[in-house]
Parts: structure tokens; sequence; C-alpha cells
């Protein structure tokens, strides 16, 4: 269990409803003598106030969507940092918050989306990365080039990348577009750079993810796969950009909405 912003949520949501709901209780078996003024006491009144609020966002948070802000450059150029996303919580299953325990099935990861995940090695830190293996693949990455069970996913050089505001980072690598047996999306190469090679299957139940900044990606290449019960949810919209650079909002990038496997 990881006691999480999650956690205090359902917590401030459990403790002002019990004194709320509580002292309304007492009133009813304790009424007061007819025609005495009464005040609420102020812990009362707090709880009154801020329970119907702390109600809504939990339920909208664990149920419906959370915002996300993306704070590295790994999925460049589809994501930059200073990016404000919107995640879809149902879409792979109803959990409840907390205990992430899934009480209603949905949908599975298709091969493309964008999903954020709890980091298998330390569940407290959430990841963003793209799914590229679904259970039972075979993933080859070989000089630059992936594989899905022995076949390429085509690449189109789209020309060399020039990065502004927090995507000059990495201008001057090679800008290309990717398509995963359907889903296309651009990604970003440096030859010349080391990174892991190798071919890994996927096992039941989990998923290969990749960053779109290949050679800047912290992802299954170098730690695993992702376990069914670690996922938390699919991207979907960019509602915010903070341009750090140019210490403003990067409103080209706004409402922008994401590719998917669906």
């Amino acid at each position: 269990m990881d006691y999480d912003f999650s956690f205090f949520l359902v917590a401030a949501t459990f403790v002002t409803g019990a004194v709320w709901g509580g002292y309304a209780l007492w009133l009813k078996r304790h009424p007061l003598p007819e025609g005495t003024a009464h005040k609420e006491p102020i812990l009362v009144e707090y709880a009154r106030s801020f329970f119907p609020i702390v109600l809504v966002v939990m339920l909208l948070r664990s149920f419906l969507v959370e915002p996300f802000r993306i704070p590295s450059g790994s999925m460049m150029p589809t994501l930059l940092i200073g990016d404000f996303i919107l995640v879809n919580k149902f879409t792979y299953g109803i959990r409840l918050p907390v205990l992430n325990t899934k009480i209603i099935e949905m949908n599975e990861p298709q091969r493309g989306d964008i999903v954020v995940f709890r980091f298998p090695k330390d569940p407290t830190v959430d990841y963003i990365k793209r799914v590229i293996g679904l259970p039972g693949d075979r993933i080859g990455y070989y000089n630059k080039q992936l594989y899905v069970n022995g076949k390429p996913m085509p690449q189109t050089l789209l020309g060399i990348y020039q990065g502004v505001g927090q995507g000059a980072s990495m201008s001057g690598a090679e800008l290309l577009s990717e398509d995963l047996e359907g889903v296309e999306h651009d990604i970003l190469i440096r030859h010349g750079q080391p990174t892991v090679q190798g071919e890994f299957t996927v096992p039941e139940g989990s998923y290969f993810v990749m960053g779109d900044n290949r050679d800047n990606s912290n992802d299954s290449r170098y730690w695993g796969v992702v376990p069914e019960a670690n996922l938390v949810g699919k991207a979907f919209f960019i509602w915010m950009s903070w341009d750090f650079e140019n210490g403003g909002i990067g409103f080209s990038r706004l409402g922008t909405v994401l590719n998917s496997g669906r």
C-alpha cells in the first residue's frame, strides 16, 4: 500500500464525512431545546464545507481522469518537460484508490498506447512510456531498429530535430516516424550513442514499454516489463504546457490529443 496523495484524499474524505455525519447524528439523538440558538462547532463547519469538495475530487481522480506533469524528456518529441497531461483512469479497468485492486474489467492496453504506470522498482514513482510489447510478444532492438515478433517496425526519416523551449536539448537528433502496426508516432534517435540491444520476451500479464526518445529513456530495455497491476491509466490529452526556458505558456501544445493504439 502506497501512502501517496490518493491515500490522503481518501483519508480526508473519510474524516470530514465522519465529523459532519457524526455531528448530524448526535444532533438527531440529542435535539436542542425549542428556540435555542444553534451554532456548529468550527470543526464541524469546516468538515461540512470541505467534505463535498474532497469527495468529488477523490471520485474524479480515482475513477475518471487524473492530471500529471511530465518531468523528463524520455517521451520527446511527443511529450516535453513541462507538459501537463490528462490520464484516463478507467479505460484499463476500475481500481479502488490506495489499494489499487481492480474491481471492474475494461479494456487491455494496445500497442502504441501511451501509459502512466507505477515504476516496478519503486511503486511510489509514476512513469510514462509507450506500450511496445504485449503479453507473449518477442521484442527485439538492434542498431536503433525495433522488431516485434521478428518483424521490423517501419521507420521513415523526417529530418533533423530542431527543438525549441524544453525540446532544445535534443536538437540535432534524427526525427523519424515509426509505424507500430498501424499506430504512427514520432521518435528521436542519436546515432553513435550506445543503448541496450537484444531480444526480450514479454510474459503474460505484463507489457514492454519504451520512450519515444529512444536514446534517452529509462525503460523496459533496462529494468524489465510492467505488470498489469502497475498500470495507472492511458494518457490522452495535453491540457497545459509550461515553457520554462521562455518563461511562459507553450500555447502551440495546448489541446494536443495524444496518439494511441485505439
